[in-house]
């Protein structure tokens, strides 16, 4: 298995908890107690100290709510806001089939001088979702983003700025020449490929082995799922006749998806979970 120290150095200890809790913590019920989290974090190689500081800043942003267990412990849960941006991301993080042509959802919007911290934090969350940019004010992405897009600029206050339209593009450049226009694929294509460097080995040792230990599946399943939460982000999917030829997203999503069927049962067990019957 790939070595917990080595991992560590690429993984901040507030995405693993996010990432714990996408993959585990929300289908504990109740809150997940202070003494569980901290062993759980640290067989991803997160000690106490950084675990307690990084569910402190989770707080302040309203993901984490402090909470009792029934049997009086001191535990976390997470808040409506949380469970609505994990739900909005199984979407995304889990999709199995590759997305086909489906038109465009674009966001134009207009902020006075006078609000600019609101056009950068408006700039950051569209890159945040996987826009790219068409024009000055112009962001686009594919259709299906727009629940999600309309979800995160309510939730921020910033619906208010921003128009959102479906369309086709219609030229004049060959739809494949824009997209390579708004979106940054060569560095796009560098995250699917850093992905595929850090797991694939894992997958190919995992292939050689008949046993499926809980604790080393929670391991490498949690430490994929973190790399990996954040590539269909970067990368919003766009359809394959659009890319270059050689695009290395398919085999990195063929990785994650297979490492996923293979670890995520067997590391639920590790967290005190049963198997899920469905759902990611």
């Amino acid at each position: 298995m790939i070595n917990v120290s080595e991992q560590h150095a690429q993984h901040a200890p507030r995405s693993l908890i996010v990432t714990f809790y996408g993959a585990y913590g929300r289908h504990v019920p109740g809150p997940v107690p202070v003494a569980e989290l901290i062993r759980l974090l640290a067989a991803v190689g997160v000690d106490a100290p950084s675990v307690r500081s990084s569910v402190s800043r989770l707080k302040r942003r309203g993901l984490l709510l402090p909470a009792r267990t029934e049997r009086g412990a001191a535990g976390y849960e997470l808040s409506a806001q949380a469970r609505q941006l994990l739900d909005d991301g199984d979407r995304r993080i889990y999709a199995a089939v590759p997305p086909g042509d489906e038109g465009w959802v674009l966001a134009v919007f207009s902020v006075p001088e006078s609000e600019r911290q609101k056009r950068h934090v408006l700039r950051s969350r569209l890159a945040g979702l996987g826009f790219g940019t068409a024009a000055p004010g112009v962001w686009i992405a594919p259709a299906r983003l727009y629940e999600e897009t309309r979800h995160a600029l309510e939730r921020l206050g910033l619906d208010g700025y921003v128009d959102l339209f479906r369309g086709e593009h219609l030229g004049f450049a060959p739809t494949a020449r824009a997209v390579a226009r708004w979106w940054d694929l060569e560095a796009i294509a560098a995250q699917h490929e850093a992905f595929l460097d850090r797991h694939e080995r894992v997958l190919e040792s995992w292939r050689r082995r008949a046993d499926t230990p809980p604790e080393d599946a929670y391991r490498d399943y949690l430490l994929a799922l973190d790399s990996w939460r954040h590539l269909p982000y970067t990368d919003p999917g766009l359809p394959a006749r659009l890319l270059p030829a050689d695009w290395p997203g398919a085999r990195s999503a063929a990785v994650f998806h297979a490492l996923h069927e293979r670890l995520r049962d067997a590391g639920a067990a590790y967290a005190g979970l049963p198997p899920r019957p469905d759902g990611p």
